[in-house]
Formats: C-alpha cells, structure tokens, sequence
C-alpha cells in the first residue's frame, strides 16, 4: 500500500511539472493596424497590435528604418507612433514581444510609401526682396502658404527677363514657412546670379518646374531703351508682402530673410500690386 502511494505521489508531481510546462509558450501577435494607410509628409503613423497569451507581456516594440521604439500596452492593445517622415520615403516596420516566459514573438512586416499630393504651386510666392546692402546681403524670399512641404527642384526666378535662380535637390520651402535665397551677383553659392538696386526699376517672376509663371514683383517701368533699371527713389529696408504670402507689397524698415514679414509699412506707388 505505501508503495502504491509513493507511486501515486511521483505521477503527480509528474503530471505538475507536466501541466505547468503546457500553459508556458510565446505571445500571439494576431491583429497590426496602423493609420493612416497611406500617410503623406505630415502625418504620424499610429500602430496598434493585438497581443494574447497565457504568460504577460514584459516588453511590446515597433522597430522601423532601423529604429526601435517602446510600443504602450493597455489590456491586449499596445500601440506606438511613427513620426512624419519625408515625402517619399519607404517605411517597413515589425513588432516584437517578449513575455515573461521568456519567449519571443515576431511580426510580419509591414509597409508603406510616404505620399505627398501633388504640388499646389499658386500657394508659392515671392514674399520679400531686399537690394539695399552689400551684393552678399540681398536676397528674394519665398513663402510656402500651403500644408505641405514644396521642393524647388527645377523651380526658376527671373530678374529684368533673363533667368537668375534654378532650385536643386534639397531645396525646401516647408509648409507655412520661408526660403531665402540670399547673395546676388553669386556671391554666394546659392545666392542669384543677377545684380539688384533698391533705388532702380526691377521686375522679378517665380516659375514652377514646367515655366508657368507663379508670381511676380515688379517695381516702375523699362526704360525707353527697353531695358530695366530706371532711376527710382531709394529703399534702404525691403519690399514686404503683408501679411505673408498674401498681402499687398510694402515697404519696411525691417528686413527679415526666412522669417515672417513686418506686421506694417508703407506703400510704395512705384510698385504694382
């Protein structure tokens, strides 16, 4: 009879150790979802998972373009943000979990293509120029009133009809915001091949990449030998748009290149509005 009972005691031990190994295994990973599908350059990325198991998650991780990032649990739902990326950029992301096993549980990979729509090219405009100091000092500036990014690849400017300006990868007039292109006369690398006067007549056209014209700023008239550069009164600070982007051109003591306007100025009768 003992013996039947230390028998019976081992079996379920047995059975114990067996039992307890049976509810220890990986996590399942059974639903990603991330929005927006198909984002463009000004939106996060939200990604969710749907984690279960019998063991509890002690880590949860989203891992894209090479980097890692803690994924926030709550229940059987961790999520994680993928920040704004630029346009086009490809982004693949995984999911990893670990449990308190010591298990570990990986994803199928995800993808998607950063998407901009295409390029609203009213929303760019010549917004400030400023011929009063030294050749390395004057500038035209850009304003950007859109939501999105504008790349000014093949973009052009004109000074007195002939071209001044190309814009090349990498130059970006981010949304809502300003692009100077500062140094006439190529004092400066990506400054304006072209002179420029604040006391002398000036027309000066934006192009997109196709030679459409996008805006202008002219001040006074050719002379009658067909040529700009009429004597006009002298402007020691810049020709403004106020407000940004939109507003009529003023003259104002301030000048600032890639940054907002003056908020005030005064007209200036030589220019057309």
């Amino acid at each position: 009879m003992k013996k039947i009972l230390i028998i019976t005691a081992a079996l379920l031990a047995l059975v114990g150790c067996v039992k307890d190994e049976v509810f220890k295994g990986p996590s399942s990973i059974e639903k990603v979802v991330f929005t927006p599908e198909a984002p463009t350059s000004i939106s996060p990325v939200n990604v969710t998972a749907t984690v279960t198991g019998l063991q509890a998650v002690t880590a949860a991780n989203l891992n894209y373009n090479g980097t890692t990032v803690p994924m926030t649990g709550s229940g059987t739902q961790f999520t994680a943000t993928i920040p704004a990326m630029p346009d086009g950029t490809d982004v693949s992301f995984t999911i990893t979990v670990n449990n308190e096993a010591g298990f570990t549980t990986n994803s199928d990979k995800f993808s998607y293509k950063v998407g901009d729509p295409a390029t609203d090219w009213s929303k760019l405009k010549l917004n400030e120029v400023y011929g009063a100091g030294a050749d390395e000092e004057k500038f035209f500036e850009l304003y950007n009133a859109s939501d999105y990014p504008i790349k000014l690849t093949g973009v052009t400017i004109n000074k007195d009809e002939e071209l001044t300006w190309t814009g090349i990868d990498g130059e970006v007039v981010p949304a809502k915001g300003f692009f100077a292109i500062i140094g006439g006369k190529g004092t400066t690398e990506r400054g304006f091949k072209s002179g420029f006067s604040a006391k002398k007549s000036v027309l000066i056209e934006l192009f997109d990449t196709k030679g459409n014209k996008i805006d202008t700023f002219q001040r006074g008239e050719k002379m009658d030998t067909g040529e700009w550069g009429a004597s006009l009164p002298n402007n020691k600070g810049s020709w403004s748009r106020i407000p940004d982007g939109s507003g009529k051109w003023m003259q104002t003591e301030k000048f600032t290149p890639g940054a907002a306007n003056s908020t005030s100025g005064a007209d200036d009768p030589d220019v057309k509005q």
